[in-house]
């Protein structure tokens, strides 16, 4: 069995919260994929852990042929009523429902890690890449990069034995690049976003950080009145003199070429003219991490 009926039900428990208050901080990172991905009028493109669908609504809006797949039906919902003429699935990312070669472009923003074999995902979302497609990923950055790290350290502290969430799998130097090499993948960009999330007050804070998966899972194990003190606490630190709280968390991300040569597209012509491996910083570098 794959990580759909897990992930599915704990990120789908919150999906309205998740989909307003959380998801739209990844906004800088999804246009940075999709700027390296070069995904353009027509790229076939696939958002693999679409979620509420963000990146996929500024994939369309790029000219894309959207197609997307989580495994909360509530998220997915959510990404249909966004993109109405998206293909949106619910499904495995380890057993992708799609033909060998399908899309130019496959997006997994920090997806892997939640899966139950990350590699079997991503030999998964090679073979639904088209060869001399593009394959986009991300993870998050080290603890040290991330506010979220004092969430979990927060999680951790109430509950009776540690949590074993995904946020800093693959993290590590190297790891995600030896995923990509294992799965026979080749590197064509690497570098990092800063991610910056604004909420209004303490209260709307905690709503929004409840919504994650992991933060879901730790609530069917302790319940609310123990949890919501702990994350609001955490949170603390983070708060402005106006009340704002506002967390920074800086993600690592990966653009990967499929081998072989491709359908010859103005967009794969381009990419096979960007010789080795390019490294770029986003927000990260505006902002700190």
């Amino acid at each position: 069995m794959g990580s759909a009926p897990t992930q599915g039900l704990i990120w789908g428990a919150a999906a309205h919260d998740w989909a307003v208050l959380q998801e739209p901080a990844a906004r800088p990172l999804w246009q940075m994929l999709l700027e390296a991905a070069e995904v353009g009028l027509g790229t076939r493109f696939l958002d693999a852990g679409c979620g509420s669908g963000g990146a996929s609504v500024l994939a369309a809006q790029r000219g894309a042929r959207v197609n997307g797949l989580d495994a909360a039906a509530t998220l997915v919902g959510i990404a249909r009523t966004r993109v109405p003429d998206g293909d949106f699935r619910v499904g495995e990312i380890e057993a992708l429902p799609y033909a060998a070669g399908t899309f130019d472009v496959v997006l997994a923003c920090d997806v892997l890690p939640y899966a139950a074999d990350p590699l079997a995902a991503l030999r998964e979302l090679r073979r639904v890449c088209a060869p001399g497609g593009r394959v986009a990923l991300s993870v998050w950055a080290t603890p040290e990069e991330c506010a979220q790290a004092a969430i979990v350290a927060a999680l951790n502290a109430v509950l009776p034995a540690p949590l074993h969430v995904a946020w800093f799998a693959l993290t590590g130097p190297g790891e995600l690049e030896s995923l990509v090499a294992a799965a026979g993948l080749v590197v064509v960009e690497a570098g990092r976003v800063a991610c910056v999330n604004d909420y209004a007050d303490a209260a709307s804070a905690v709503q929004a950080v409840a919504a994650a998966g992991p933060v879901q899972a730790a609530l069917r194990v302790i319940g609310v009145a123990h949890l919501q003190p702990a994350i609001l606490q955490a949170l603390m630190r983070y708060r402005k003199r106006d009340g704002v709280v506002r967390l920074i968390n800086a993600f690592q991300y990966i653009t990967a070429a499929s081998p072989g040569a491709g359908p010859a597209t103005a967009a794969t012509s381009r990419r096979r003219r960007r010789p080795g491996v390019r490294q770029r910083q986003g927000a990260a570098d505006r902002h700190g991490s």
